[in-house]
């Protein structure tokens, strides 16, 4: 035992796992594990070269989060409401006019108006921080909305939209169905950014350094990579069509080196397995890290309940074909998915432990029960390419004592 309850052989064996059938195979290009146990580190392994042909990937690598940042920006408008400047329930028209008079669809697309209908109840903020807006995203390729959202190019985070546009060109699009009816996920967090900007008065990169990153001393998490960190920053592949890895986007010569027009609450963030190790504690121990108070206690117990309607798990809920998440067992709090039943999972888990992932197979849960947290970086596109997730969250239940 290495004296937190883990059998370090046990442990040993997760990376072998990860080597013989994800890095030998080509599968994945690199891959790092960070484990912790009551906010410490009991286990942190590299493997793979962070740039093609390059180096190992090492404790200062940079890997692009993706949808890891959703829970960042549901912390920080969760901020807000301890502040008393917004609620759950308040509607979202009423800091976001723009979307007054969305409706949900009712015919059209592909050349042909829309129709829609209105909305019995306005959508509320708690629609956006459990994706029951009713909102979409382009890629999903499975209706006249989503096919809109492509159009457009609604997503484009370096396109001709800024926050304040991406808010305008949305709200005249129609809904896929009525706020709270559904679970899909969706652009719904990057509309919270939108409130977090509007609220605090302050862009969203701001908001992030000054109240959340800078606190908690997470200083290699930003939206675009410095300068003088771009070495740092890793490749990021995707797998073509024809099933062969290609590369997606270049460290030396990223994207995210430049800053984004549009500020992506939903998915455009950069940091280290070490920041969000940070980021995890600071959640783990009531919203305080080191002496920086960030959410009240209280508050993010809230966050890690299910706020589904009616108490129900996603498998009934999701009109999604794309989740970063197993739906069986699982409900939606404020910014990730939560496990509520583990033998719906079918793999070992506790009660209430709460997650989420991005679309370059990045990962991170947080089990309360267990004091213990888990965070994988790779970059490779898409994430529901391999179980890789749920072996690694098996293995780890597996090597506890």
């Amino acid at each position: 035992m290495d004296g937190r309850g883990f059998d370090s052989a046990r442990l040993a064996a997760i990376d072998a796992f990860i080597a013989e059938r994800y890095l030998d195979s080509g599968r994945l290009p690199h891959a790092q594990l960070l484990i912790a146990r009551d906010g410490e580190i009991v286990h942190f392994s590299h493997q793979g070269a962070a740039r093609d042909g390059g180096a190992t990937v090492d404790e200062g690598s940079l890997f692009r989060i993706a949808s890891m940042t959703k829970p960042i920006t549901s912390v920080a408008f969760m901020m807000l409401v301890e502040q008393g400047k917004v609620a759950l329930d308040t509607p979202v028209h009423h800091v976001l006019p723009e979307f007054r008079d969305t409706g949900i669809y009712n015919g059209g697309g592909a050349g042909v108006p829309f129709a829609t209908r209105p909305v019995a109840e306005p959508m509320r903020m708690l629609d956006l921080l459990r994706h029951t807006a009713g909102f979409t995203y382009g890629f999903q390729n499975r209706s006249n909305v989503d096919a809109a959202y492509r159009e457009s190019r609604l997503e484009n985070w370096h396109g001709n939209h800024d926050l304040d546009g991406f808010v305008a060109a949305l709200g005249g699009l129609p809904l896929e169905f009525a706020p709270g009816e559904g679970w899909n996920y969706s652009v719904a967090t990057d509309v919270l950014g939108a409130v977090v900007e509007r609220l605090s008065g302050e862009t969203l990169d701001r908001f992030f350094e000054t109240r959340i990153f800078a606190p908690l001393g997470m200083h290699d998490t930003f939206f675009q990579v410095p300068a003088d960190k771009l070495d740092r920053l890793t490749d990021c592949w995707a797998v073509g069509p024809d099933g062969n890895r290609i590369l997606y986007d270049r460290g030396a010569a990223s994207a995210w080196s430049k800053r984004p027009r549009l500020l992506s609450g939903g998915g455009g963030l950069v940091s280290t397995a070490l920041d969000y190790h940070r980021f995890c504690r600071m959640c783990e121990a009531g919203g305080t890290l080191d002496g920086a108070r960030i959410l009240g206690r209280k508050t993010l117990e809230l966050m890690r309940m299910n706020h589904l309607p009616g108490g129900r798990d996603l498998a009934s809920l999701s009109r999604s074909l794309f989740s970063e998440t197993y739906n069986a067992g699982v409900g939606f709090g404020l910014g990730f998915a939560v496990t509520q039943d583990v033998a719906k999972t079918m793999i070992p888990g506790s009660p209430g432990e709460y997650y989420w992932g991005g679309m370059f197979s990045t990962a991170f849960f947080i089990d309360p029960v267990e004091r213990l947290h888990l965070i994988f970086m790779t970059q490779l596109s898409p994430s529901s390419l391999y179980p890789i997730r749920r072996e690694l969250k098996t293995m780890l239940y597996a090597a506890l004592d």
